[in-house]
């Protein structure tokens, strides 16, 4: 590839290193150009490297950079120009307009805060960066939480990709450092910018109030700006002048590490700092606030410990058990170098920008053309189901075709948008919902229930009208791993059959029940697929993040569990016989019951109030977890007994047994479907039956319940072949 990168110029710290390493690496294997916009120490250092470097003195101002920049394209003719700065962005988005070359930019940090404490640098430079970004065509957040924050902006999702600082870690230091001895000085360093945004100020009171009980502590603070001066003066005040060393500018960032003992930062914004790999590089234990991506490498208690932006008193609580245990120090030290080398190299990083040139080069071959897919659905609402049929029809999708641009109709947009990288809408939005239709290729009417009337009339008109309205836009239809039904109101189900008969082109179903609703209403035309549920295709999270979400609700590792999804309903009178079973569980298999909300908070009460009622031990979960973590925690489970549909079929994708407590139709159907009788509907509740399920369920064993997960998985399959087919993406 042929790459050019807009810089700056004067950028120093974090984001010099992060332009010169990725340019080095780059220019190994693609042709590559570093444009500066400053002569100095970014361009001198680049050359010094070996790189192609075009600088221009920062005294000829704004419009002959502009000129210059266009000429350097001409003559080298990139392929794509990749902006670092708000002067590079201001010009890039200039050149974009002129000469029709994709431009992207990577956002080292938050744009809104970058002139922090200078108001008028933030309206008038901070005013020009923030124009010159919603130019670009693409942008790198270096780090998740950079991502979000874009997003909140309004930045399209799907054009922003995340790539994490990377360092040569090759030649780094083996093994622990030296011990020192117990009367040493215990040096704490920080290298950082002198500007508010870095929050020295906390790092100055925290080390104050540590000092005053361990006289060994010294600060080294390396960095210049603006706030220097009054951070000399807090220093003054507080006492510790004598102890509190201002370094200046340092050259050797790696020899100034060597000397310190614990490396911190007290930023109130961050996207991933450098100096944190270049502290791990020494094996030097680390303190940091939780922003931005540093969480992504400081795990607390593990890797180094966090604190929140502004909290001095904990700060000096970590400073003081950090200097009071020199194997302490080292356990941290050892694990983060682990961590740092492993996940946040140098090359890692070059592959992650090179497979975001190829996607970016890619897209743009085909901007403006119609295609990608509008998913309606009940998204946002705090649904873990619907949640994760979402992941799952999102999964699929991409797997499809990873370039297709996604709508999605949500109740949250902007919590829909953070979450799943795609662009997203509030439902009822008709105007962006047409505007959606026009652009896409794909209508998904995205799993769950919602042809139905059991919840209103109104909802299942709105949902008969988006499809009339995808079908009148030109898109292709598919109804995806659906259930339909309840439809009680017989002119409901006339309507309902005429309609779906006349714009869907393809409906998966994931239960038999559905399939014997859609003959009765005489839908014929489209073709209809026995699938399954979305939400099967999903993977378990891993083992530790599993653990993660045990030690979350304070449930203890190793535990043999019982788990119960319950939910309030009018009918769910005898709450007693679930009692009477759960306490069962526990007194004839060892297993402690857990009552897991599947629908975050609302379940939460109702798990409450039944284990009021236990005389054993058991649990009651109140955290929101992703899905993948669901389906792990339920899979760890050695019996699920739910009433939601969901939780029977997160439990069953993990291959635990299921017992179905059916307050619907869609409950029976499913246990029926996966060859099981064990079911019992929430009117004819009561102890003896529930404990003969259990019984029954637990003889029946692993393999029965590993074979039917495999079963549905296999099914499943036909949701994705499908909107394939319709894609063009599969021939049928």
């Amino acid at each position: 590839m042929r790459i050019m990168i807009f810089a700056a110029g004067g950028d120093i710290g974090g984001g010099k290193t992060h332009i010169l390493s990725l340019a080095n690496e780059l220019a190994k294997c693609n042709d590559l150009r570093l444009v500066c916009f400053r002569k100095g120490v970014m361009s001198e250092e680049g050359e010094a490297m070996g790189l192609d470097v075009a600088a221009i003195d920062h005294s000829e101002g704004t419009p002959a950079a502009i000129r210059f920049a266009l000429a350097q394209v001409d003559e080298f003719e990139p392929e794509v120009i990749h902006c670092h700065g708000s002067k590079a962005n201001m010009i890039g988005a200039l050149v974009k307009k002129k000469r029709g070359i994709p431009v992207m930019s990577t956002v080292h940090s938050d744009p809104k805060l970058d002139y922090m404490g200078r108001p008028l640098r933030a309206l008038t430079f901070g005013k020009i960066n923030m124009w010159a970004l919603r130019r670009m065509d693409y942008y790198v957040a270096v780090a998740w939480k950079m991502r979000e924050t874009l997003i909140e902006y309004g930045f399209d999702p799907q054009s922003i990709f995340t790539v994490y600082n990377g360092m040569d870690f090759s030649d780094a230091p083996r093994g622990p450092r030296p011990r020192k001895a117990e009367d040493e000085e215990i040096v704490i360093g920080i290298a950082a910018r002198l500007n508010p945004v870095k929050d020295i100020p906390t790092l100055i009171k925290a080390f104050a109030k540590a000092f005053k009980e361990d006289k060994r502590l010294r600060l080294s603070i390396a960095g210049t700006g603006e706030a220097e001066a009054e951070l000399k003066t807090l220093v003054k005040e507080l006492g510790v002048e004598e102890y509190v060393t201002f370094e200046g500018w340092i050259s050797d960032i790696k020899a100034y590490f060597g000397k310190v003992d614990i490396n911190v930062l007290s930023s109130l914004s961050e996207t991933f700092p450098y100096s944190l790999l270049e502290g791990a590089y020494q094996h030097i234990p680390a303190i940091a606030t939780t922003v931005g991506g540093i969480p992504s490498l400081i795990e607390h208690g593990k890797t180094g410990y966090l604190f929140e932006p502004g909290d001095a008193d904990a700060f000096a609580d970590y400073i003081l058990k950090l200097a009071a245990d020199p194997d302490l120090r080292e356990q941290l030290a050892e694990a983060l170098f682990e961590k740092a080398s492993a996940e946040f190299s140098l090359d890692r990083m070059r592959r992650d920008q090179e497979n975001i040139y190829r996607t970016l080069l890619r897209r743009y071959e085909h901007r403006g053309e119609r295609g990608g897919a509008v998913l309606c659905g009940a998204y946002g609402r705090g649904n873990a189901g619907d949640e994760a049929i979402l992941k799952a029809i999102l999964q699929r999708l991409r797997s499809i075709d990873p370039d297709m641009p996604i709508w999605v109709m949500s109740r949250n947009p902007l919590q829909t948008s953070k979450k799943e990288s795609v662009r997203s809408f509030y439902i009822f939005n008709v105007f962006a919902f047409l505007k959606a239709l026009k652009q896409a290729d794909l209508f998904v009417n995205g799993g769950g229930s919602l042809i139905q009337d059991v919840t209103s009339s109104r909802s299942l008109y709105f949902y008969l009208f988006t499809l009339k309205a995808a079908k009148r836009c030109g898109c292709r239809i598919v109804m995806y791993g659906c259930g339909i039904g309840p439809i009680n109101k017989a002119a409901n189900r006339k309507k309902a059959g005429k309609v779906l008969d006349s714009t869907a082109d393809i409906i998966t179903l994931r239960d038999s029940v559905s399939h014997e609703l859609l003959q009765e209403m005489g839908v014929t035309r489209p073709e209809i697929v026995r699938a399954a549920d979305p939400v099967l295709s999903l993977a378990q999270a891993p083992e530790n993040k599993v653990a993660q979400g045990f030690a979350a609700e304070g449930i203890p590792e190793g535990l043999n569990m019982a788990g119960f999804c319950l939910r309030s309903w009018p009918e769910f009178k005898n709450k007693q016989a679930v009692a009477d079973a759960a306490r069962y569980c526990y007194e004839k298999y060892g297993l402690t019951p857990v009552f897991f909300p599947i629908e975050e908070p609302k379940d939460v009460p109702v798990g409450q109030e039944i284990a009021a009622m236990l005389n054993c031990p058991c649990y009651v979960c109140s955290k929101r977890h992703s899905s993948d973590e669901i389906i792990g925690m339920l899979g760890r489970m050695k019996l699920v007994c739910g009433m939601r549909l969901h939780s029977l079929i997160f439990a069953t994708a993990a291959g635990a047994p299921v017992i179905g407590i059916s307050y619907d139709v869609k409950v029976d159907s499913f246990i029926k479907d996966i060859g099981s009788s064990s079911c019992i509907s929430v009117t004819d509740l009561n102890t003896e039956k529930l404990e003969k399920l259990i019984d029954e369920r637990l003889d029946a064993g692993e393999a029965d319940a590993l074979a039917k997960r495999d079963q549905l998985k296999e099914l499943e399959g036909l949701n994705g072949r499908a909107a394939a087919r319709l894609l063009r993406k599969e021939e049928a």
